[in-house]
């Protein structure tokens, strides 16, 4: 894990008394959902996170992929407009 550093902000009381209570090993899982909403609204992506973490890229999606948070946030029809790119590409490729 990088050089650490404290930050103060405002939580609820009872938040609080959770997070100050919480064994160290609760550390990852903490920092992880700290740094989800950053990789939902694309301010970094699941390399750089797992980089802030010390863990391998593959792990971090998969903690995240037990927690049920997507690896991948595509609508039906998005999906279905990868697949074309995909399948176009796999064509011109022969």
């Amino acid at each position: 894990m990088e050089n650490m550093m404290t930050v103060s902000f405002d939580v609820p009381a009872e938040l609080g008394r959770l997070i100050t209570s919480a064994p160290s090993h609760g550390a990852f899982e903490r920092n992880a959902m700290l740094l989800y909403p950053f990789i939902q609204n694309l301010t970094i992506s699941h390399g750089r996170a797992a980089e802030i973490l010390g863990v391998h890229k593959l792990d971090l999606i998969a903690f995240y992929g037990k927690l049920g948070l997507p690896y991948l946030d595509l609508s039906e029809d998005e999906l279905k407009a990868e697949r074309a790119v995909y399948r176009r590409a796999k064509g011109s490729a022969s």
